[in-house]
């Protein structure tokens, strides 16, 4: 009989919180468990990570659990093992991972939910159903992983396959690998998107053994393919991210498809990086952990070059396919050919499409900007027309005829005369996916083609409709951003189009080069995918940009080569550690304030040179929804070193005096 318990809670306090375990409740309670507990003036839920026979404080001084919740522990020592890890690294409370591997659905106290309708049937895909002979290159590659499984020894590698090598395939066959093992596998996608054709291909393979977790599914189906994995009725997870926290009861291997992706980072609480959490996890297991991707991460290669994880290349396309022939447009030249101050569309563009229409093919072109126009700007007088709570530029969206913020959906009519200079001569320049469309319209009337991006996909099971009817050839082109520049497969697309190479290329950031790079080489990989050759077109008004001539050549190698010099030169990634933290408030001399004293805080916890401290200096978006944001970037060639200061100067804290603090361990995102 249980007496006494530890608990953490879902807030950013440290604990763990000791209670008294009331005596009807002492033979039911255990680790892993909900209990609801008094805390300050309210109740909150608290997680069992403890039972005491005894402690050192007086029982007058205790407080008591109010009530269990749980019959059975929802979550197991494995799990509460990784959570401690994800919180001492990414400094967030315990309490909080916990929280990030509970169903969104048994928030608040919940047991369980019943789902009110039936979840949509996978159709699965025929093409996957048996499994298909490995050429001598996939087979050396698989032949790797297989002895790390059969062994049981954890190990980490890099599949560095070009696009349409065959990674997915090794990817199943070292599933059913560890399925003769006993082993549960989880399958990390980067996008939400991708998940309805990778449970269409694993379903094929493995039937009802498959399961799904995303953020897009109801809570009650969430709940049910939660219950059905920790019951041990799926032995195979797919999702994006939060998938990694699956309760499978014997991981054996984790694959991380696209682990370039910056989509395997949370933006939230507890901001943790599936490809770490990943291996934290596998290395818990002893499990195997695959990374693969045709344009691996900076760091991930970098490891692999330095022998941390094992690489393996597939340098070939499956049945000696080849690869798309890329062509490469200067725009400033195509501004001269239409006389056109900004040309959406070039004419060896155009003319590839016309070639599509005849032949009956397909199309996909991609720019990473949603919207009909960038900006709105008066050309007489110069004045922009801004969101008002934040400091970015409105983008014109020709379906609402409307200028909407993307950062706080801000929205407002367009003017009909500049509000500054009362003149008409307001224009609406850039492009985004919207005028893509309008513009391949106007050009080609007769022509099948449906937009991709997160307006578009806003509704529930919009990603799989437009994708289905793709796939079935109800259109001829796809035009979309980021969401269809990897994994997807169709055989009929011929001719990949990149919009604006340069949209990614000029963003403050370090990983600026190495996004434009990846981008244009994943989406060009969606062409020549069946029996015919593809053909890429990028558009760009840089085309002596290395990150540029790389993609063209496919050539990751050079790419890596030249990229890896300059970080090595700048201190940055993958040959130092970084730390984002950001202060948020309405009032910008109050935030420059607290950011100040912090800054000194930090200056003073570090007591070596071993941590460079950058800032404080605003954010490259200094104000978003009416909070000015500045930031201070600590960088290091030690990451423990740079969470011991951030522990000692904040800990938990995450207000002072009104202004908002938010801390970000191996940040992907500094804008």
């Amino acid at each position: 009989m249980t007496k006494y318990l530890n608990v953490v809670v879902g807030l950013p306090v440290d604990g763990p919180f000791t209670y008294m375990v009331p005596e009807q409740y002492r033979d039911i309670v255990s680790v892993g468990k909900r209990v609801w507990v008094p805390f300050g003036r309210r109740n909150e839920i608290g997680y069992i990570i403890e039972l005491l026979e005894e402690v050192k404080i007086p029982d007058e001084k205790l407080k008591s659990i109010k009530k269990v919740i749980d019959s059975e522990p929802i979550i197991n020592k494995e799990l509460l093992s990784l959570t401690k890890k994800i919180a001492e690294y990414y400094c967030n409370s315990w309490g909080e991972s916990i929280e990030a591997v509970i169903p969104p659905g048994l928030k608040k106290g919940k047991v369980k939910l019943v789902p009110r309708e039936k979840s949509e049937k996978i159709i699965p895909d025929d093409d996957f159903k048996k499994d298909f002979q490995l050429n001598k290159i996939q087979k050396k590659a698989f032949d790797s992983i297989k002895e790390k499984i059969d062994s049981s020894k954890h190990s980490t590698f890099l599949l560095h396959g070009i696009t349409a090598s065959g990674k997915t395939e090794i990817y199943l066959q070292s599933i059913r690998e560890a399925h003769k093992m006993g082993k549960d596998c989880i399958v990390l996608v980067p996008e939400i998107s991708l998940t309805p054709q990778a449970c269409e291909r694993y379903t094929a393979r493995f039937k009802d053994k498959v399961a799904v977790l995303h953020s897009k599914m109801l809570n009650s189906h969430r709940f049910k393919e939660w219950q059905k994995i920790k019951e041990g009725n799926a032995s195979i997870v797919i999702g994006p991210r939060s998938a990694i926290f699956a309760p499978v009861k014997n991981l054996g291997l984790v694959i991380i498809d696209e682990e370039h992706e910056l989509t395997y980072k949370q933006e939230d609480v507890p901001r943790y990086d599936a490809r770490k959490v990943a291996k934290m996890r596998a290395e818990i297991n002893n499990a195997v952990l695959v990374l693969g991707s045709a344009t691996p991460s900076l760091e991930s290669y970098y490891k692999a070059k330095k022998g941390v994880y094992e690489l393996l290349h597939l340098p070939e396309r499956i049945r000696k396919r080849d690869l798309p022939e890329v062509q490469i447009i200067d725009m400033k030249d195509e501004i001269r050919k239409q006389r056109s101050h900004n040309p959406v569309l070039s004419i060896a563009l155009q003319e590839e499409l016309k070639k599509i229409i005849d032949n009956k093919k397909q199309a996909i072109l991609f720019l990473n900007r949603k919207g009909f126009a960038t900006y709105v700007h008066c050309i007489k007088c110069g004045y922009e027309e801004r969101c008002e709570k934040c400091n970015i530029a409105l983008t014109y969206h020709s379906g609402k005829n409307k200028l909407i913020c993307h950062y706080c959906n801000f929205q407002k009519d367009v003017p009909e005369v500049c509000p500054r200079c009362k003149s008409s001569y307001l224009r609406k320049h850039g492009k985004g996916t919207e005028k893509v469309v309008s513009d391949i319209k106007k050009i080609f009337p007769e022509i099948r083609v449906v937009r991709m991006d997160t307006e578009a996909t806003a509704k529930r099971g919009a990603h799989k409709q437009i994708l289905d009817k793709f796939k079935k050839h109800e259109y001829d082109v796809l035009v979309g951003t980021q969401m269809i520049a990897k994994g997807l497969d169709f055989p009929k697309v011929t001719l990949v189009g990149v919009i604006s190479a340069d949209t990614s290329l000029n963003l403050p950031d370090f990983r600026a080069a190495e996004r434009t790079f990846s981008l244009i080489t994943q989406v060009a990989g969606r062409a020549g995918r069946g029996d015919k050759k593809g053909k890429v077109i990028i558009q760009t008004y840089n085309p002596e940009h290395f990150s540029i001539i790389a993609s063209r050549k496919h050539n990751y190698e050079e790419f890596y080569n030249k990229e890896i010099k300059i970080r090595k030169n700048s201190d940055f990634p993958p040959f130092t550690n970084l730390a984002n933290i950001t202060f948020r408030g309405p009032k910008e001399d109050k935030v420059v304030s607290i950011a100040d004293e912090v800054c000194d805080l930090f200056s003073k916890n570090i007591k070596s040179k071993k941590i460079e401290i950058l800032g404080p200096a605003p954010s490259a978006i200094s104000k978003v929804k009416n909070k000015y944001r500045y930031n201070i970037i600590l960088n290091s060639k030690n990451v423990n070193d740079i969470i011991k200061v951030i522990k000692k100067t904040i800990g938990n804290t995450r207000r002072i005096k009104g202004v908002y603090i938010k801390i970000d361990v191996d940040p992907q995102n500094i804008l």
